[in-house]
């Protein structure tokens, strides 16, 4: 059985998140070993510099690094990432786990977003669209591709 770990930075504060988040991980435990870590999210001020974001994101990379797994596929969710219809993220996954990848791992950054230096270690940027999202909906949303992703490699009826 596949793991999923999605590296959270930030934690979930409104219930409706944790409540739906919490749905899709029960969903997904018929698929995967799925797991959300919480990392904490760095400190800003209301009108940070670039100098302050960058030191930000540097030490939210540390978290990160701290808590990558040693092996298996690293997905990056960021803005500039890869769009990918919901069959198509579904065919990914499947990719990796034919080329041995038995532990996926996915990055939701914080406010400011991932840091380059992870963005250029994934093996895959993800995009979930064009338009902004509060990065605590992102990770609802990605559970539910991921969900819907394992729907559509087993020939479930969730996807239509």
């Amino acid at each position: 059985m596949q793991k999923v770990s999605v590296l959270c930075v930030g934690k979930l504060k409104e219930k409706f998140y944790a409540d739906a988040a919490a749905e899709y991980l029960k969903r997904l435990s018929r698929y995967c070993k799925a797991e959300i870590v919480e990392l904490a999210e760095a400190r800003l001020s209301e009108a940070p510099s670039p100098a302050e974001i960058e030191r930000a994101l540097l030490e939210e990379t540390g978290r990160v690094e701290e808590k990558l797994p040693k092996s298996g596929a690293l997905i990056a969710l960021c803005v500039e990432g890869k769009t990918l219809s919901s069959p198509a993220f579904a065919e990914a996954l499947s990719s990796f786990a034919v080329s041995g990848a038995s532990q996926l791992t996915f990055l939701i950054g914080g406010s400011v977003g991932l840091h380059q230096s992870l963005k250029d270690r994934a093996d895959l940027r993800l995009s979930m669209s064009p338009m902004t999202f509060p990065h605590h909906l992102a990770r609802v949303m990605l559970l539910e591709q991921l969900y819907r992703a394992y729907q559509i490699q087993t020939g479930g009826r969730y996807h239509k």
